[in-house]
């Protein structure tokens, strides 16, 4: 009926992430209170009814069981958790997402909920993503899933994965620029004291922030002569001389430690590196591609959309908006 709120569902289970259920519930609910138009309701389920025990041990009330939820949904969020593999393995959590999967408009999961859309075969032949942390696994234990571990959230079609727990407020901001636009997205963010929206395409985290660094001596010191070193000659040959061992050697190293290449590695950097000095100085770009040790700026153009999926003039825009509103 033309004016009726959206009925948005979000499925909790034992275990669930708290703020993957809270974040996109917040953001629906103050795009309602702002004025968008039809408001969402929202509504919380689990497979029996019963309260939804969080990781935190905090325990959120479900207002339904799944076998109640009928009719249609504009849309339908699975939350992640330690719980997922466990939700994924019940037969009758996957019977009813899947058969709720039928009747919504767009399905989405944040963090690990990826497993559970996985499990119902939904995202079978799509891109995903969930959190950086478990990508592998999903991976490797439904590997019909193009499991992306990089951006905050991916749409493939009315499905929507999104990396895990900040990134649904991400994804949340998302759905209300797609409904209402993006006035009522910025005002949703100002009111939640959050990002102007990050894009989707933006990595989970930096590659320097990743894990721990690498075990391995040698690799170890090469990193960080690299990361001293960006503007200088960074060629694979001239690494592994440093290192005093053969570039075929250095190539397994890496491939052992870092499941990259030097060259990748280098490249990566240099990236990253430049994507902090467009976020936070007003150098131009031939500068900053000097600075990072790309030929020109067509060069840093090439690695920003390899590495990004966007070009570095959008990628500043969009940050410095972020960062001035």
């Amino acid at each position: 009926m033309p004016g009726s709120p959206r009925r948005v569902l979000i499925v909790g289970y034992s275990n669930a992430e708290m703020l993957d259920i809270a974040g996109p519930a917040d953001v629906l609910d103050a795009a309602t209170k702002l004025g968008g138009k039809p408001g969402y309701e929202i509504m919380l389920a689990s497979v029996d009814g019963r309260g939804i025990r969080c990781e935190s041990g905090l325990t959120l009330q479900a207002q339904h069981r799944l076998d109640q939820v009928t009719g249609e949904l504009d849309t339908l969020i699975v939350a992640g958790g330690t719980g997922h593999e466990a939700a994924a393995a019940d037969p009758r959590f996957v019977t009813h997402i899947r058969r709720l999967t039928q009747h919504s408009r767009r399905v989405a999961s944040v963090c690990t909920g990826a497993t559970v859309l996985a499990a119902c075969g939904l995202l079978n032949g799509r891109r995903a993503t969930t959190h950086w942390r478990f990508a592998n696994r999903l991976a490797t234990n439904y590997p019909q899933v193009n499991v992306d571990p990089v951006p905050l959230y991916v749409r493939d079609g009315n499905v929507y994965t999104a990396a895990g727990v900040t990134s649904g407020i991400d994804l949340a901001l998302a759905f209300v620029e797609d409904d209402h636009g993006p006035s009522l997205a910025r005002e949703v963010a100002r009111m939640l004291v959050t990002y102007l929206q990050r894009p989707g395409n933006q990595a989970q985290v930096s590659m320097f922030l990743s894990g721990p660094p690498p075990e391995n001596r040698l690799v170890r010191d090469i990193t960080a002569y690299v990361a001293e070193h960006l503007a200088g000659d960074l060629g694979t040959t001239v690494l592994a001389e440093r290192a005093g061992i053969s570039t075929r050697q250095l190539t397994r190293l890496f491939d052992a430690h870092l499941s990259t290449t030097p060259s990748r590695y280098v490249r990566a950097a240099r990236t990253e590196n430049a994507a902090k000095l467009l976020c936070g100085t007003e150098l131009p770009l031939t500068s900053i591609a000097r600075r990072c040790g790309f030929g020109s700026t067509e060069t840093l153009r090439q690695a920003f959309l390899d590495h990004f999926d966007t070009p570095p003039s959008a990628y500043r825009r969009v940050h410095l908006r972020q960062a001035f509103g």
